[in-house]
């Protein structure tokens, strides 16, 4: 074999990973993989009263790991992020391996104690032709790297393409108690649930301690039809414009995630104490054939993935 083919057979290729958390492979479709590397934080000390300067590192951090995965065999990181937004925060370990060609593994990225950082959803949008993935970010409390000989080929990434079609982004509903046309909705922008974490050096350790804090949910904006904003208007009006303040003031509600037939819910968030901050027709622009679209901005107190349909989540 030539020095050349070696080289290929041996390379490590960007496109073959997969995760693994607690010892199991955590989901079929891990689509993109980046972080969980150290980074020294450097310190700029004068020296003496001249204009000479040293740089030199202080403290050390790990950076957090985001992947994006899909919803097929995703058990292990759906009810840890479910367990997270319960604030029954719960520590993972887990490993990151890069294979070669082959689907040999070659590399290691193992990490410790980790806690989940965000969790982001992508666009919701009716006319998407694209498959549902959610990325995740963790922060570890520590991390090891090693290169790997021999080993069992890899087999937990590639994954029947038909199970993963079943969630897309344009199979969606919105739902709001009292305001049944909110099913209407046609787009909902990506949004980021956040989880604080605080850092602690501590002693002679050299990475930080990692403590969670607060979740923060955010608010959710979206579009309908005029045609089916009659109760979201309304309810700005009395809402925001009027400033009524009775129970019906806050909502509760739901985003489902539903069978490209939408037939049949996936899974769904829950949305509590659900209160709209703006409502507004979007620009016009004359000779546009556009569909006239009310353009809404909710704020939500608490969510609540519910797996109850999802694989994974019996």
């Amino acid at each position: 074999m030539s020095s050349r083919n070696r080289v290929t057979a041996k390379s490590v290729t960007a496109g073959h990973f997969e995760l693994a958390i607690d010892g199991h492979k955590s989901t079929a479709f891990l689509k993109s993989v980046d972080g969980g590397w150290a980074r020294g934080n450097i310190v700029d000390d004068p020296v003496g009263a001249g204009a000479l300067r040293v740089k030199h590192i202080s403290t050390v951090d790990i950076e957090p790991f985001s992947f994006e995965f899909g919803l097929t065999g995703a058990s292990d990181v759906l009810q840890w992020i479910q367990g997270s937004w319960n604030r029954k925060w719960g520590r993972r370990n887990g490993q990151v391996t890069h294979g070669d060609f082959n689907m040999n593994p070659l590399f290691e990225h193992e990490f410790y104690d980790a806690l989940i950082a965000e969790t982001t959803f992508p666009a919701l949008d009716g006319s998407s032709k694209e498959s549902g993935y959610i990325k995740c970010k963790i922060q570890p409390e520590r991390v090891v790297t090693k290169k790997v000989i021999g080993g069992a080929p890899m087999a937990g990434r590639i994954g029947p393409k038909t199970a993963q079609k079943m969630w897309t982004n344009a199979a969606f509903r919105l739902n709001i108690d009292t305001i049944d046309d909110m099913r209407y909705t046609n787009k909902i922008e990506s949004f980021t649930i956040k989880q604080g974490i605080k850092k602690s050096y501590t002693g002679a350790e050299r990475f930080p301690q990692c403590e969670p804090t607060s979740v923060t949910f955010p608010n959710l904006t979206g579009t309908i039809s005029l045609e089916y904003a009659d109760k979201l208007l309304q309810w700005h009006h009395d809402y925001v414009v009027e400033g009524r303040k009775d129970r019906a003031s806050q909502k509760t509600g739901s985003i489902e995630f539903l069978t490209p037939d939408r037939k049949h819910t996936i899974f769904q968030i829950n949305l509590f104490e659900v209160g709209l901050a703006f409502c507004g027709l979007e620009p016009s622009s004359a000779n546009q054939e556009t569909i006239k679209r009310v353009k809404f901005e909710l704020y939500v107190h608490r969510m609540e993935l519910d797996g109850s349909g999802a694989p994974g989540f019996e």
